[in-house]
Order: C-alpha cells, then structure tokens, then sequence
C-alpha cells in the first residue's frame, strides 16, 4: 500500500508490520556522463523536450543537438560542450517528469548537483532560468577548458583510500609535489588535480604505499588552484546574473551544506572552480537530515553508483528513460 504525502515530501511504503518513511533529494550529473544519443528517447516523445532542443541551439548559436545525438563523441567530450549538453538534457527529463507525468519534484527535501551538475540543481530549482544557465554553462567550459594550457594539467583518481590519508600523504609530500584534492566522490573514491609533472610524482607515492590510482583521461586539472583564470572570469559572468527566490533548498559543493541566500550561492559557485566538490560529504548531510531516498535526474548513472558506496541503506532511482519515470513513486 503506498499513501502519498506531497506537502510532507514523504511516501509511506506499508510492508507487513512495518511503516518506511522516505524524504527525498533531487541530484544532477556532471561531466562525465555525457554519451552520444542521450535523451533522444525523450526528444523524439516530446515536443516540450523539441522546444528546450530549439532554444539550446538559438541560444548558443551553435547546433548543440545534432552533437549530442550525432556526435563525434571526442567533440561532445570538449568541457564547453559537454556542460550546456549534460544540462540540457537533465533539465528537459526534469521538465518531462514535473509537466508530462504531473510529479511534483519541488517537493523534495533537498536539491544537489555534481560540479556542473550543481547548475543544473540550480535551475531545475528555479533560482536561474534555462537560457541564462546554458549561457554560464558554455562560459564556465571554455573557461575551465582554457585555464591551463592542454597538456600541461590532469586528474588521478584513487581507490580505497581515504580523504584522511590522502591529505596527510600530500602534506608529507608538499615539497616533492603539488596536487589538490578535487573530488571527494564516496567511501574509497578521491580524485586529486596538480599540473601532469606533479601527478606523475604523485602516482609513484601512490603506488610506493599500494594505494590504488588511475589516472583519467581528461584535459584539464578542474577543481584546485590552476582553474584561477577560470574563477577570475566566472566572478565577472555570475555577477552579471540576476537569480530568482525559490523556496527549493540547495545543497552546495564546496560546503556539503544547504545554500542559504543569492549573494551566498554566487559566491559559492565562484569557490566551487577551484575548491573540492564534497559529495561524500553531501550526501552524509542530507541523510542527516532526514533523507532516505535520491533520484538522479540526467544522463548515466554515475552518481547512483556513488551515492550506494556512501550508504547501501538509502533508495536510489535513476531517471534517464521513460520508463525509469512510470517506476518513479515519491
């Protein structure tokens, strides 16, 4: 029996003698889980998703559907195409599920993101309108894109280890190389950013100690300090952007806490380029508070997979298909 509680945001699943209450959080993908081809399904269904499509490519004046159904996908993997693509096919799922299935998402304890994913959170939570988050979407690539010369900056992720080890073995090591931690993405999964000289250091220290690494193929060291530029023009862009009252609740990256006002959440978003994206972090602080169920809106399921290493008692539901959308309960 399932009883619906929408101004609670709860669901009571009725099993034998026992009550399950779930209180549920909206998250969004990052970079990372572009593919060629996503949200064709939900493009060929549905005129809204059509308009969205439409308007992306007048927007940026650059046709940004034909790369993301069609490709090449090392074009749709370029950082300042694939965050306005990541966005704009979570945000044309979100709009799906809120306006073609009347679900109503806004009732959710919580809205998050990873990285560029915090945008999309953002907008689907009505702080920022469509056009004016693909527009900062595209700046904000090309300007992380930029910020180091290609080939000069990367990512390691490590495995197994913990944020505690990780930051004392970089404290030990600060005079024999400089790397950051980036993400700190769930239980046993931290991925640092340093200039490629640095990292090549770095994965011989890993491996001195049996920490397990590897290292991504990605072309730029995104969150840490050589993303300076990138801050310095982000600061300039997101002053010019005027963000609308929402009762909706944010999380932030680079706090794991909820965002509380505008001058707050700009001045987040600028620390966000060159701080760590703590979704561990996050995530434990919105189960904290109340929350046992996240439904991950956009692309791939990346963040699902993470979310269930941080905690394996929390339901999990990736939208990424129509039929995801009909197996939704909230």
């Amino acid at each position: 029996m399932r009883i619906y509680y929408y101004k609670s945001s709860i669901t009571i699943v009725k099993k034998t003698k026992y009550l399950v209450f779930y209180m549920f959080s909206v998250v969004f993908p990052g970079q990372g889980s572009q593919l060629v081809g996503m949200g064709k399904e939900f493009y060929d269904k549905y005129q809204t998703v059509k308009n969205l499509f439409k308007e992306a490519d007048e927007t940026l004046n650059f046709p940004l559907t034909k790369l993301i159904f069609e490709g090449p996908k090392d074009e749709l993997d370029l950082t300042s195409n694939t965050q306005p693509a990541i966005f704009l096919v979570s945000y044309s799922i979100f709009n799906v599920i809120k306006n073609e299935f009347d679900i109503n998402l806004s009732e959710a304890r919580y809205f998050a993101g990873h990285s560029l994913g915090e945008y999309s959170a953002l907008s689907c939570a009505g702080y920022l309108n469509f056009t004016d988050t693909l527009k900062i979407l595209r700046v904000r690539g090309e300007a992380m894109q930029n910020a180091v010369p290609k080939g000069q900056g990367g990512m390691v992720a490590v495995l197994g280890s913990t944020v505690d080890v990780i930051e004392e073995l970089l404290k030990n090591n600060k005079e024999n190389f400089k790397a950051q931690i980036a993400n700190d993405n769930s239980e046993g999964q931290i991925v640092l950013s340093g200039k490629i000289e640095d990292l090549e250091k770095l994965i011989i220290t890993l491996k001195d100690k049996h920490i397990k690494n590897v290292k991504l193929p990605v072309s730029a060291p995104f969150h840490c300090s050589l993303m300076n530029n990138a801050t310095k023009t982000m600061t300039e862009e997101l002053n010019k952007l005027n963000f609308k009252n929402s009762s909706n609740k944010l999380i932030s990256n680079v706090t794991a806490k909820e965002i509380f006002d505008e001058k707050n959440l700009k001045e987040l978003l600028i620390k966000q380029i060159e701080n760590r994206v703590r979704w561990r972090e996050s995530i434990l602080n919105m189960i904290k508070n109340d929350v046992n169920h996240f439904i991950e809106i956009g692309p791939g399921k990346v963040l699902s997979g993470l979310i269930k290493r941080i905690n394996r008692e929390v339901k999990i539901d990736t939208i990424n298909n129509q039929t995801d959308i009909e197996n939704l309960s909230i």
